[in-house]
């Protein structure tokens, strides 16, 4: 055939030169050109030229010549090996189809050894590639040539901060990953794209992402659903732990991109993973996964996702809703009582126990995601209860009194956990702190639950601390919703004023009316003000005095009045 020239803007078929064929094989090492030699081809105006000098660059490549590495990628330039990419993919007319595939293969060869060289994977002409070479892998039928563009793309996302988001543009994600769950179980295609995954999750941060990119960030994460989902090999617990470590990110802009997303298929797969995790024998620290996914799932889609009846797509352990609920639940609280367990164990018989700090700061984080997570469901139980449900929740009254009594039984196991720490002189710690919050949190919506225990530990309760404060707060902060309530009586308020709580009370909104106090929710002002409201009203019933804590009361809420009303004043 006459020889091309320099291709214009437009792409143009390459032609082989008449004597090799990029099918064949390179020239081996020992028998290479000299270097200038391979330079000099590639920077030839005939296309048969650049072809033999690709052929040649294999070697260079290999010999792993950082610096050689970059002058054969600037003498082959970035846009020859678009165009001979393009080629490869039939988006130029002309060419055989053997032909094509033999033009792709050495394309994506050539490209991955070049961007074994830091600074070319870094180059913005290879970054531009990722796109196409994310349409080679979900059209290529040639694993091998597979295994090379997840090799070329993972040293392309490590190589800049660029190259790692060019895999959020639309399209990227979905092109790359949608055939992960088709790859031959061991294979080396599997565990390249898995890697590429985990370098994508920890190094993307959607955090200034445009829209355009959290949809790409939205679409790895249904890739990981339907792989966490669907898939019953090792691959679904990495599935796991990206999922959760993507979706943990407070207050993440990706949380209102999934949000935003039509489709809900990727939800029904989280479940169906959750549930094959959660029924299945596996290592706590899986089900403490699977656990914290579901807490990141509620945190973003509400507490109604635990009792939404979304269907699980070719899922053979398929379960109810009602069931659903409860296997969440109980495995949450056998996993809490166990770190009750294994801390009070850890902090009380310390000259028996071999854990290190960090196993047991570990521990503590591990309880408090739990925490959270039955919060959520008691706020989930608590709207069920009352009718403010959302109308898919379809969960049943019987359903609803085995949580209750199962949460009442946890609830009683914290509780015992206070009165360990009371018992062995220890009021300061975060995970402390939780527990009080929990049991807050559930006495808000039940408040004469577990009401003798409480009632003997109410004291401590109001003299812990966590580990950054100086004095307590948000010990008595969490439990106002249940003060409230119980003062609305008599004997709640006699409880309260027995061992004067209710001047932890007026310190704490005392706190809360501060000009450059704690940032708090007008809410609990309101409850605390109803709790020495009702005290007041009561006061005939028991012996209070008009002790100066109510003088410096008056005060800050005057303050607190005024500064509200001319705030531009303050």
């Amino acid at each position: 055939p006459s020889p091309s020239r320099r291709p214009s803007r437009s792409p143009l078929p390459l032609h082989l030169p008449q004597d090799s064929s990029p099918a064949a094989a390179a020239p081996t090492e020992a028998s290479a050109p000299p270097l200038e030699d391979c330079l000099r081809l590639l920077r030839g105006e005939r296309d048969e030229q650049k072809l033999a000098g690709l052929l040649i660059a294999a070697n260079v490549c290999r010999a792993g010549d950082a610096a050689a590495v970059a002058q054969v990628y600037r003498a082959v330039g970035p846009r020859f090996l678009r165009r001979l990419l393009n080629t490869g993919l039939g988006k130029v007319e002309g060419g055989k189809e053997e032909e094509r595939e033999a033009y792709l293969r050495l394309a994506v060869t050539v490209l991955a050894g070049l961007a074994r060289a830091p600074e070319v994977a870094a180059d913005a002409g290879v970054v531009s590639t990722v796109p196409i070479i994310a349409e080679v892998v979900s059209k290529s039928p040639d694993l091998t040539i597979t295994e090379e563009c997840f090799e070329l793309l993972s040293l392309v996302a490590i190589a800049s901060k660029d190259g790692t988001y060019k895999f959020c543009e639309p399209g990227v994600m979905d092109m790359l990953f949608s055939q992960i769950s088709n790859f031959p179980d061991g294979s080396r295609c599997l565990e390249l794209s898995t890697h590429l995954l985990q370098l994508l999750v920890h190094k993307l941060r959607a955090d200034n992402m445009s829209v355009e990119n959290l949809q790409g960030m939205a679409s790895m994460v249904t890739s990981l659903a339907m792989l966490f989902g669907v898939l019953h090999t090792a691959v679904k617990f990495e599935s796991l732990h990206m999922l959760a470590t993507l979706l943990s990110q407070k207050e993440s802009p990706l949380h209102d991109a999934l949000r935003s997303m039509p489709s809900t298929i990727w939800k029904s797969h989280i479940r169906g993973g959750i549930i094959d995790v959660l029924q299945n024998r596996v290592v706590s620290s899986e089900k403490l996964q699977a656990l914290l996914l579901a807490e990141c799932m509620m945190s973003i889609l509400g507490e109604n996702w635990l009792s939404e009846d979304h269907k699980i797509l070719d899922n053979k352990n398929a379960i109810s809703v009602d069931k659903f609920v409860l296997l969440v639940l109980q495995s949450a609280r056998v996993e809490v009582a166990v770190l009750l367990n294994e801390l009070a164990f850890s902090k009380y018989e310390s000259s028996k126990s071999s854990q290190t700090d960090d196993a047991i700061i570990q521990k503590q984080r591990n309880l408090a995601i739990l925490f959270s997570l039955i919060e959520r469901i008691i706020k989930m139980i608590s709207d069920a209860s009352s009718g403010e449900g959302e109308p898919s929740q379809t969960i049943c009254e019987k359903t609803i009194m085995q949580v209750i009594t199962g949460l009442n039984e946890t609830i009683s196991l914290v509780l015992d956990f206070l009165q360990d720490a009371k018992d062995h002189g220890q009021r300061k710690g975060d995970d402390l702190l939780a527990a009080v919050r929990i049991v807050g949190s559930y006495l808000a919506e039940t408040p004469y639950a577990c009401q003798e225990k409480t009632g003997h530990l109410l004291e401590f309760i109001f003299s812990i601390e966590g580990q950054d404060e100086s004095s307590p707060f948000y010990s008595v902060r969490f439990m106002l919703p249940m003060l409230s309530q119980i003062t609305t009586t008599a004997d709640g308020c006699r409880t309260l004023v027995s061992f004067g709580g209710y001047k932890a009370v007026i310190d704490c909104l005392i706190k809360m009316t501060e000009e450059n106090g704690m940032m708090i929710d007008d809410g609990s002002m309101f409850l605390a003000c109803d709790t020495i409201i009702n005290i007041m009203s009561n006061r005939k019933n028991y012996p209070i005095q008009m002790e100066p804590c109510f003088i410096r009361l008056l005060q800050a809420l005057i303050t607190w009045a005024v500064s509200v009303a001319n705030p531009c004043d303050h």
